[in-house]
């Protein structure tokens, strides 16, 4: 199995699973869902598909459930669809990138507020010694030559 086989599958079962969730799964639990990512195994078994949606815990935790009720037809759909011999299992896993992006978002926005603080204090700053400390050689005045 080489891997750009195994990742162009992986592109198509991603997009065949999002136009399925959209066209066909009519569950009222399903909120505004995106398909992020799908991995799937060397041997093209299993199929992990990453997803986030839109909305509080309780809207996850239902999304969650109806992803798991409508996981046979979405497996039959992936199965027709790319006409591979054997059609993955598919696992659901809530992606945390949008935790992540707000984890580094707010670690930029503090190193921000550190810098700003840092250019504050060094631009009200006074050195610590000479203004120039570097040794100069002395000026030869024009009288002595």
């Amino acid at each position: 199995m080489s891997k750009a086989r195994q990742h162009k599958l992986e592109d198509r079962v991603r997009v065949i699973v999002a136009e399925t969730l959209e066209k066909r799964v009519k569950d009222p639990r399903l909120g505004f869902i995106t398909i992020t990512d799908v991995r799937m195994t060397p041997d093209l078994r299993e199929a992990s598909v990453f997803y986030t949606v839109f909305g509080d815990a309780k809207e996850q935790d239902e999304t969650a459930a109806a992803l798991e009720s409508a996981k046979g037809l979405l497996r039959s759909e992936v199965g027709k669809q790319t006409g591979i011999k054997f059609t993955p299992s598919l696992a659901f896993f809530a992606d945390a990138m949008p935790e992540n992006a707000r984890y580094v978002e707010e670690l930029l926005r503090k190193a921000q507020q550190d810098d700003e603080r840092v250019h504050l204090q060094a631009a009200q700053g006074t050195y610590a010694g000479d203004v120039d400390p570097y040794r100069h050689p002395r000026e030869v005045d024009s009288e002595e030559e």
